[in-house]
């Protein structure tokens, strides 16, 4: 694979789908990839995407709806579940 040190994430798809469409995919999959902090236990790393909008903690097991790329988004509060 080429360099993707600048453009990180978004180096897979070369000098496809123009600049803008990119700079929006890379700041996307950078949010969604980073650690996130569990809001039931506090582990920080353990938080996991299971689907769009569905997160697992793989610490305590809680699974509850977030944001599509982020655990937690202003529309969808955190739901406790019991795993």
């Amino acid at each position: 694979m080429g360099r993707t040190k600048v453009v990180g994430p978004v180096g897979k798809y070369g000098a496809r789908y123009g600049v803008s469409v990119r700079k929006r995919v890379r700041e996307i999959l950078l949010k969604m990839s980073a650690e996130h902090e569990c809001p039931f236990c506090g582990a920080k790393g353990t938080v996991e995407r299971v689907s769009v909008g569905i997160w697992r903690c793989r610490k305590c097991g809680n699974i509850w709806a977030g944001g599509a790329y982020t655990p937690s988004s202003e529309i969808a509060l955190p739901k406790r579940t019991e795993a």
